[in-house]
């Protein structure tokens, strides 16, 4: 089971990507990042490689009449 961030990970992860946020702006966002997380974990183990969806999509053309 993954790990949820902490505050510090999350402060962290917020400094290295350059943003300055508040230990309120931190704290209110810790629970949502780590329901995220742990969705993006779930959402890996239900997708294998053979069942990727296409990369490429080609909508049909329609004659117009």
């Amino acid at each position: 089971m993954e790990q949820e961030l902490t505050l510090d990970d999350l402060r962290t992860l917020a400094r290295r990507a350059g943003l300055r946020l508040s230990d309120d702006d931190l704290k209110g966002l810790l629970s949502g990042v780590n329901r995220s997380k742990k969705q993006v974990a779930e959402l890996r183990t239900l997708i294998s490689l053979e069942s990727e969806p296409a990369g490429i999509f080609a909508a049909p053309q329609t004659s117009r009449t």
